[in-house]
């Protein structure tokens, strides 16, 4: 079982090599042997995985035919999960326990798949570190003293710890490729739109992207497969047909693709290791027959004042919701509840949260939002126009995933912290690309990553070059 991919998994279970209840039982002894220290989750669903492994094992013949029956995941606690507690790692959500299924969750259900617990994260996705998280920060499996990345480091955690099958996160601006690159695993981040957000906490509307962490490309592109598609409950989704992206993965594509190496992103401050791994993964690149040139983009500290303002702004519109009227205790909208919003509404929100929201309002503000916030999203506009003219001569970029390997907790003072750590990432997010960060090597024993970004919904050409990469590396 160790280290197996959902893709492996699957195999076994259709060969009945293994049964479900095999596989769900060495996942959750291995959450109760690693846990302790790592702090990936916030909810383990032991009995109820449990129970769906066993229906799974019992009803063979008809369970087996679903592409996700009997493997467990984990999720990152900001998809809505029925009568399971969600709390976007936030005092101010205690016992909460939503009513319905994120349509991510409701889709991959249908396919069987089996919730093996919600993942820990920076409070309301606050961050980069975890370590806003309101039950305490999750450590990286590779040293305890380093942090896991965020805002999905719960999840990044428990699949490079091999706590889960593969898990979900989300991402707004950094949040599934920063984690993955300091955990060692795979993070794809969708086009905007291509997943759907029903049922998944809103932080920056206009930003979020759900999407897998992995141990393989092509668990990501099985995920995806699945999880992707038009959705009536959110109007931003694509109606466009879903690729089988699993089906369609070919390391042969690389094959002519031409790819866009941005200077700026070279002149920035990368550490030794992330450089080396970087220059060598491009040379497997070519070695592919890829065609790589190096090009000239906006700086992107453009893309960090962007996020800084445009991200905050929506933060304090969507958290204006947590009134203490809409969520509570198992649901309820009783006396006692009110009572208890009432006495934690302050305490509820954690300095993080506090600072987001102020930092929102004031650009937000009469006399002040066509200074901050109609700028910014003029810049924005700016940064999408100059992706745009990229891919009308690239097939992709390729650039290092983040600056660094993992950093510590003292690290995390820093009220940017967060911005810098994503710098790579942000001006993908900002114009809604695909973008996906691979392991491509280790410095000082942690790992380092690649990431490829491509234009709109196409997923198809950054999961084959990381199919082609992850051949090559050997990862």
């Amino acid at each position: 079982m160790e280290n197996l991919s959902i893709v492996q998994i699957r195999k076994k279970l259709l060969s009945k090599e293994l049964s479900a209840t095999e596989v769900v039982k060495y996942y959750l002894d291995q959450i109760g042997k690693k846990d302790k220290e790592l702090n990936a989750f916030i909810t383990v669903c032991e009995e109820k995985s449990l129970t769906q492994a066993k229906e799974f094992d019992n009803n063979f013949e008809v369970e087996s035919k679903k592409k996700m029956s009997g493997i467990p995941i984990a999720v990152k606690d900001v998809f809505s999960t029925k009568d399971v507690l969600t709390t976007c790692a936030s005092h101010i959500l205690d016992g909460y326990k939503p009513v319905y299924d994120s349509t991510v969750i409701k889709r991959l259900k249908e396919e069987g798949m089996i919730l093996l617990g919600k993942t820990n994260l920076d409070q309301f996705c606050h961050g980069s570190s975890t370590v806003t998280s309101y039950y305490g920060p999750t450590r990286n499996p590779h040293d305890l003293t380093k942090l896991p990345g965020g805002s999905s480091g719960g999840s990044s955690a428990a699949t490079a710890a091999d706590m889960c099958a593969g898990s979900l996160g989300t991402e707004t601006a950094g949040s599934i490729r920063l984690p993955a690159s300091w955990c060692g695993v795979v993070g794809l981040k969708p086009t905007y739109g291509r997943v759907p957000r029903y049922g998944i906490l809103a932080m920056g509307s206009s930003l979020d992207s759900p999407g897998p962490l992995t141990k393989s490309v092509e668990d990501s592109a099985y995920l995806l497969s699945i999880m992707a598609g038009y959705d009536p409950h959110d109007f931003t989704s694509y109606k466009d047909p879903v690729p089988n992206y699993f089906e369609d993965l070919s390391m042969d594509s690389v094959k002519g693709m031409r790819l866009a190496i941005p200077k700026e992103y070279l002149e920035l401050e990368l550490t030794d290791g992330v450089r080396e791994n970087f220059d060598k993964s491009v040379k497997i690149l070519k070695s592919l027959g890829a065609e790589i040139e190096e090009i000239s983009i906006m700086d992107p500290k453009f893309s960090m004042a962007v996020y800084t303002i445009t991200c905050r702004s929506e933060v304090s519109s969507n958290l204006a919701r947590y009134d203490g009227t809409r969520f509570g205790l198992e649901g309820s909208r009783n006396e006692s509840v009110r009572e208890f919003f009432e006495s934690t509404r302050g305490e509820g929100f954690g300095e993080e949260p506090k600072r987001r929201v102020m930092t929102g309002t004031f650009s937000l503000s009469a006399g002040y939002a066509d200074d901050y916030f109609k700028k910014s999203e003029q810049v924005r506009e700016l940064i999408r126009d100059d992706f745009s003219k990229v891919f009308k001569k690239f097939d992709a970029i390729v650039a290092p995933s983040t600056p660094s390997t993992a950093l510590t907790d003292r690290d995390a003072d820093n009220p940017l912290f967060g911005e810098l750590a994503d710098i790579l990432a942000e001006g993908s997010s900002e114009a809604g690309l695909p973008g996906i960060s691979i392991p491509n090597g280790l410095e000082n024993n942690m790992p380092t990553g690649i990431q490829f970004i491509s234009n709109h919904l196409e997923e198809q050409k950054i999961l084959d070059l990381g199919y082609g990469l992850e051949k090559g590396v050997g990862t």
